[in-house]
């Protein structure tokens, strides 16, 4: 009988000769899932890699800390401060040319100023940068709270691009201005010194969104909608954008993919992440599955196709939880094979974070949204 390991290699095209060769072979190994405990008090995840594969927790909503681990996950140091005041702005971005990483802070519930950090020595110690951020094409200033991580561009022309989510709250925020609000994003040629603003996303009253890169180049845009006058407004939307994430084209509603708890019409922020593979673009998303009035169950799910279908899902977390975020590990680093997830456990009480691999969620739920390929259906029965 062939082993568990070989018939996965065999379903992503590649045999055990390439293993130490190909960055998927890692996440292949026995299924895996660990959850523990990082922050008690506060909101807002984000999770990276850095390029050295240290795994970078950025949280907080009254002051902003980071927690690192150097060995994949399995340990913590103490908390870093990046900035003692100010809300994290998500968007947390590792810049894979140089190394940096940056930190988006803003000074209290957006709209409002904002503070980019750097960090040159894989986030051990942060600092204030100088920034510049244009408006978009309506003169309308982005903020940045609270979208998922930002990513550096692989491909073409617009190789070493740093691009992260961002939005337009409106002249004063919150409900009344929902209809509004857009999603967006920013985009830097230089490093993440100076900021262009894309156009707005093709619907209003979105906002708290997350993009990939996928292996042709294109970008994927999967955003959150709380604009309950929306239609089917309790589902995620997504958008692609083939000119480095200047424009968003050919948006629609993902029906496979719900936009927090069902109970009430008011999404939620969701964490997206990329396999580390050239040609086969396997996306992981992570949200909330449940009909409650009340967010709970955190679940992840898996696309084999760049986000055309969604056919297997997995509960991480049956409590309470709310906001998440998600990142891969860098090949041939300690982090090699996991899948990260920063979620809030039970809102406003602090954060947890699982580390599992692929094989894990294959033994998930078939949501009947596309086919598993028959190979994967051998594989976790």
């Amino acid at each position: 009988m062939r082993s568990y390991l070989s018939i996965l290699l065999s379903l992503l095209g590649l045999s055990t000769s390439c293993l130490g060769k190909d960055p998927l072979a890692p996440f292949l190994n026995a299924p895996a899932l660990e959850t523990q405990r990082l922050f008690k008090d506060q909101r807002y995840p984000n999770v990276v890699v850095t390029i050295q594969g240290t795994v970078l927790a950025v949280w907080g909503n009254d002051g902003v800390v980071v927690r690192r681990s150097e060995d994949g996950g399995k340990t913590w140091g103490s908390a870093i401060s990046v900035s003692k005041k100010g809300y994290h702005g998500g968007g947390t971005t590792v810049d894979t040319t140089s190394g940096d990483v940056l930190i988006f802070v803003e000074e209290r519930q957006p709209p409002a100023p904002l503070k980019i950090y750097r960090s040159q020595d894989d986030g051990k110690s942060w600092q204030i940068q100088k920034t510049k951020i244009e408006k978009d094409h309506n003169g309308n200033i982005p903020s940045m709270h609270m979208n998922e991580h930002g990513i550096t561009l692989r491909h073409g022309r617009y190789r070493g691009r740093l691009i992260r989510p961002s939005r337009y709250y409106g002249p004063k925020g919150g409900e009344a201005e929902w209809p509004l609000q857009y999603t967006n994003a920013i985009y830097s040629d230089d490093g993440g010194r100076s900021w262009k603003t894309s156009k707005p996303f093709p619907e209003n009253g979105t906002g708290e969104a997350a993009l990939i890169e996928l292996a042709d180049g294109r970008i994927y845009y999967n955003s959150r909608v709380h604009w309950s006058k929306r239609p089917r407004n309790k589902r995620r939307r997504e958008a692609w954008s083939d000119d480095g994430g200047v424009t968003w084209k050919k948006w629609k509603i993902i029906d496979a993919l719900p936009d927090g708890d069902q109970g009430r019409t008011y999404g939620c922020m969701g964490g997206l992440t990329r396999l580390p593979s050239k040609d086969r673009d396997i996306l992981i998303f992570s949200n909330l599955d449940t009909d409650a009035q009340h967010r709970e169950r955190v679940t992840v799910w898996a696309s084999f196709d760049g986000g055309n279908t969604w056919p297997i899902k997995r509960l991480i977390d049956a409590g309470r939880s709310g906001y998440s975020s998600l990142a891969v590990g860098r090949p041939n680093t300690p982090s090699a094979g996991w899948i990260y997830l920063h979620y809030e456990h039970d809102p406003f009480k602090g954060a947890h974070i699982s580390r599992f691999n692929l094989a894990w969620i294959l033994g998930g739920q078939k949501t009947r949204n596309g086919a598993v390929p028959s190979s994967l259906i051998e594989v976790v029965k």
